[in-house]
């Protein structure tokens, strides 16, 4: 078999429903039922909402399951550059012939019903887990969490919420506080929820929700304490302080989500080999990826490339701090951004952190800012931008002017996947 197989079930998919997006669960409790309920035969759930942090923090717990010993399945989405990217099955992304069976059954069993593209390939990872022996399953919430097709797990080992912040307020309410309460949806009762770094206005629902449901809850800065001291990572709670290697993520966001990460794993009484690869042994494509090999880096063999997929005010200040540790550089950045984000948010801790901006189109996207608006927005905040055809043509310019630069790609998860195509 080839990809073109799961490709073809994939796109009628697509098909099935008007909208990409249209929050409610009557959907797929229906599939669900129709294929004899897999979510209720998983290995124990570790379930994962935020806005920002939440496939770092999945990718560190993943690691330190595997430093145990363990296996786990794994769930998270967008993929980047094969749909196969989104499905792992204990440890491994999911087989071209196993990820055609579950897509062709889902798709008989779904009966040509309305159903979102998200929902019904949601069925057929959950399918494929529950068919694959593992410790554990990971799943990271797509787009909020009380109406997410992943609010499915009834009693879920250990719930998650990474730090929250204003995104997809189209979706999720205009408010911190209502993006909050739809995080807190996953927060079953009873269940543990280890809960990231959080603005008062957020944890406060956040609390709200727990107490409600009688779900104990391990806060940082409450329960937990991470920070970076003389270059390595010191994490501390009730049971103790653990002296660690700073995560080979890159960023100060990292500390955090690293934080996260070995709460769900202390709570799980894992060990020391756990805690170690968490912080060691995680890789994440598309966050602050350095790029060492591939077509892109051989068009321009001086420079230091580097490819993030962050794209809200958080993301671009996370990714300003990362910029400013690095060693001085000229630093030119190439982004390309959906219509749906606050571009100027974005782009305004980032001004003074890159010399220039090159704006592209996202190819391929349909909401695709056009390079001109986001040069625009650039300029708005003091970052000078120009514009360019295509990334490849971007970066010759750059190059031409500045061999050594460094070149940072970035502002969506959709251009990011295209890079990692374009470059392989």
């Amino acid at each position: 078999m080839t990809a073109a197989t799961s490709d073809a079930i994939l796109a009628r998919m697509m098909a099935l429903h008007p909208k990409i997006i249209d929050l409610t669960l009557d959907r797929v409790w229906r599939l669900l039922a129709a294929l004899d309920n897999p979510q209720d035969r998983l290995p124990p759930v570790i379930h994962i909402a935020g806005t920002n942090g939440k496939g770092s923090t999945q990718a560190m717990i993943r690691a330190g399951l595997e430093g145990a010993g363990l296996t786990a399945h794994a769930y998270t989405s967008p993929h980047l550059a094969r749909f196969h990217e989104r499905i792992r099955v204990a440890g491994e992304l999911i087989a071209e012939p196993d990820l055609t069976a579950v897509l062709d059954e889902c798709y008989a069993a779904n009966s040509g019903e309305t159903i979102t593209y998200f929902e019904i390939t949601t069925c057929a990872a959950l399918l494929a887990f529950a068919r694959t022996p593992a410790d554990y399953t990971l799943l990271e919430v797509g787009l909020g969490g009380r109406l997410d097709a992943t609010n499915v797990i009834d009693k879920p080992a250990v719930t998650v919420i990474t730090p929250i912040s204003l995104d997809h307020q189209q979706y999720l309410g205009d408010t911190l506080a209502k993006i909050a309460a739809e995080k807190a949806g996953i927060i079953k009762r009873g269940v543990p929820c280890i809960v990231g770094p959080q603005t008062d206005e957020a944890m406060e629902v956040i609390e709200a929700t727990a107490a409600r449901l009688g779900a104990p809850l391990l806060a940082h800065g409450q329960h937990w304490h991470v920070h970076e001291e003389r270059g390595r990572l010191i994490y501390q709670d009730e049971t103790g302080l653990r002296d660690l290697p700073l995560p080979n993520l890159l960023g100060a966001h990292q500390v955090q989500n690293a934080g996260a990460a070995l709460a769900v794993l202390r709570h799980l009484d894992l060990g020391d080999a756990a805690y170690e690869a968490a912080v060691t042994n995680a890789f994440w494509p598309a966050r602050m990826q350095r790029l060492k090999t591939g077509l892109l880096v051989e068009a321009a063999p001086r420079a230091e490339l580097w490819l993030d997929g962050g794209h809200n005010a958080a993301a671009g200040v996370a990714l300003a701090d990362v910029l400013a540790k690095l060693p001085p550089r000229p630093t030119h950045m190439i982004c390309g951004m959906l219509n749906t984000k606050d571009v100027r948010g974005y782009l305004a801790p980032l001004a003074e952190r890159a010399d220039s901006l090159t704006a592209v189109s996202i190819p391929g996207e349909a909401n695709t800012l056009s390079a001109d608006e986001t040069a625009a927005a650039a300029n708005s905040v003091n970052l000078p931008a120009t514009t360019a055809d295509s990334v490849a043509e971007a970066l010759a310019a750059i190059v031409a002017r500045d061999p050594l630069a460094r070149i940072l790609i970035c502002g969506s998860l959709y251009l990011a996947g295209n890079i990692l195509r374009e470059n392989d």
